[in-house]
């Protein structure tokens, strides 16, 4: 059986660009002028930021730095951490200090966390429903743009696993690919011979003749596009034949060829397509059609 994954983290780094344009975006040029004419300088607030459904938190360290940014001496403290449970009308974080950097981070601070634990929430639904299979969720490179790194941290956090990050960490051989390259086969060979030692190499196959196909040609994975259960089966058992492995064997064979599943996955259809045996199971909705969860921010003005 795989071993338990440590929690994934953030880079400070990317924490901070990522928080710095939220805020300068929100401030614009002349800051939060609601608060600068409504608050007097010298009051404090303390705050909670509540759930109000169940969920998954994921963001907290973001929504600290969208307070720290504005106003170091604001503290914030964390109830819970990042990939814990929550319930409505449990306490996430407490806020204190100057209420007028209370209030001006509050907004980006909630953004951030709400997005994520959407994210999160959501992914372990799609989880829940597959974990008893040893199949995986996981994410595409289908994200809102310039949030990815955060929304693929919080697919992790739910139970999910992260496909390539961008272009240029893996190689999916797609259908118009294969199209120009001449066959699954050529464009199979062309990308390893181009590629270093350390990248992996998926196609993309809509029909089991051209699994068929590429499995000669040794790719790390397959990713079987819009196949139902019933073929996935068949393409299950035709990669177990190949790699020449019992059926009580294959499913954690080291060496083997990996298959994916993608297309028409939803929360109605991801248990039928885990049975059939695949291993990775991707979808634009635990990142695109996230709800946010609900989180509100209960402030005591003083």
């Amino acid at each position: 059986m795989p071993t338990k994954p440590f929690r994934p983290v953030l880079s400070p780094l990317m924490i901070e660009d990522h928080v710095r344009a939220a805020l300068a975006e929100d401030l614009g040029r002349a800051g939060d002028i609601t608060t600068y004419a409504t608050i007097a300088p010298d009051k404090t607030a303390i705050a909670a930021m509540n759930s109000r459904e169940n969920g998954v938190v994921a963001g907290l360290e973001l929504a600290r730095a969208a307070f720290r940014l504005l106003d170091p001496t604001v503290r914030f403290e964390a109830l819970v951490a990042d990939g814990d449970t929550v319930v409505p009308g449990q306490p996430i974080a407490r806020v204190s200090g100057a209420a007028r950097s209370v209030l001006s981070g509050e907004r980006v601070a909630l953004n951030f966390l709400m997005h994520l634990c959407g994210v999160a929430t959501y992914t372990g639904q799609f989880a829940a429903e597959i974990a008893h299979t040893h199949a995986r969720v996981t994410c595409t490179r289908k994200t809102l743009p310039g949030l990815r790194a955060l929304e693929k941290y919080a697919v992790r956090l739910g139970g999910g696993s992260n496909h390539r990050y961008g272009l240029d960490d893996a190689i999916l051989i797609k259908d118009n690919h294969i199209a120009v390259a001449g066959g699954v086969t050529a464009a199979i060979e062309a990308a390893r011979a181009y590629a270093g030692h350390l990248v992996k190499i998926e196609v993309e196959v809509d029909s089991l003749d051209q699994m068929r196909e590429a499995l000669p040609a040794r790719p790390d994975v397959i990713l079987l596009d819009n196949m139902g259960p019933d073929l996935l089966a068949e393409a299950v058992e035709i990669n177990r034949t190949h790699a020449g492995l019992t059926p009580a064997d294959y499913a954690f064979a080291q060496g083997r060829i990996q298959l994916e599943a993608s297309g028409n996955v939803n929360l109605k259809t991801i248990k039928a397509i885990a049975e059939a045996g695949v291993d990775y199971i991707s979808t634009s909705k635990i990142t695109m059609a996230a709800p946010t969860l609900d989180i509100g921010l209960d402030i005591e003005i003083r």
